[in-house]
């Protein structure tokens, strides 16, 4: 008798056991019935029908993929090794199981497609210097090919940029030579600038005798505070200008004396 009971109760057991499915917050469930789409259900206590009823389960929550290193031959033909890691998540379950097989797997491959097709288009600075653009680029060319997957794409972010050891060498004197274009214009600007003030400065002075003279004074008490050995004697102004006068040709002492002893 006890056995007569026992397999009817296992038998109801094991029909309850493949009948209720309990699903978290963040999984879908693609219920199929007979094989044709029938509903999406979840969070929470489902009852399938075995045999008759069929359920794939589907994490909604975002999917952390790493792109696996690609060989990238860039615009200006330097070959390159890049990876990068690309964050994603189902929002159409019904799309993710019906429109494509293996959808993690059909979205790793088109990042890696994309990731080279896309790279090849720029060159080796824009790569280095413009990473944020790429990333964007990417991410677009990605999220609109998995839409119709009922995917969504994230982010996409480049992690290394690997360059042969050659490469590294030439970009590193290449930027030692900009470095130094860059000091030399920096130095030619300074000197021009110094140049135009100096000539403002001497246009401003020629004006007034007296503003060269207090430049004069000036000089003269910097060069007293500071300990040197160097002795020096002050000369009026004038005295100078009369040694000046002194030194001119002898056709310009003609053309202002001369004259007068002839007459």
């Amino acid at each position: 008798m006890m056995v007569t009971y026992l397999v009817p109760l296992v038998l109801v057991v094991m029909f309850l056991a493949a009948a209720i499915r309990i699903l978290p917050e963040y999984k879908r469930g693609v219920v199929f019935f007979l094989g044709r789409f029938q509903s999406v259900k979840g969070p929470g206590l489902i009852i399938i029908i075995p045999g008759i009823q069929k359920m794939d389960v589907v994490d909604l929550r975002v999917i952390t993929m790493d792109v696996p290193e690609q060989d990238v031959i860039s615009q200006d033909n330097v070959t390159v090794k890049v990876n990068a890691v690309l964050y994603f998540r189902v929002v159409d379950p019904e799309k993710a199981i019906i429109q494509v097989e293996h959808y993690v797997n059909a979205t790793s491959q088109l990042a890696q497609t994309t990731l080279r097709s896309v790279l090849g288009k720029h060159d080796l600075d824009e790569m280095l210097s413009e990473r944020d653009k790429l990333n964007d680029d990417i991410q677009e060319i990605i999220d609109a090919s998995a839409e119709g997957w009922g995917i969504k794409v994230a982010n996409v972010e480049i992690k290394h940029v690997d360059l042969d050891e050659s490469m590294i060498r030439a970009i590193a004197r290449q930027a030692e030579a900009e470095r130094e274009r860059r000091a030399k214009v920096i130095h030619a600007e300074g000197e021009l600038q110094a140049s135009k003030k100096l000539v403002e400065a001497a246009n401003i002075m020629s004006e007034n005798s007296a503003a060269l003279q207090l430049r004069y004074l000036q000089t003269m008490s910097d060069m007293s505070n500071k300990n040197a050995s160097t002795i020096v004697v002050p000369l009026p102004i004038d005295l100078v200008e009369a040694f000046r006068e002194m030194k001119a040709s002898p056709a310009a002492r003609a053309r202002t004396g001369g004259g007068d002893d002839a007459s």
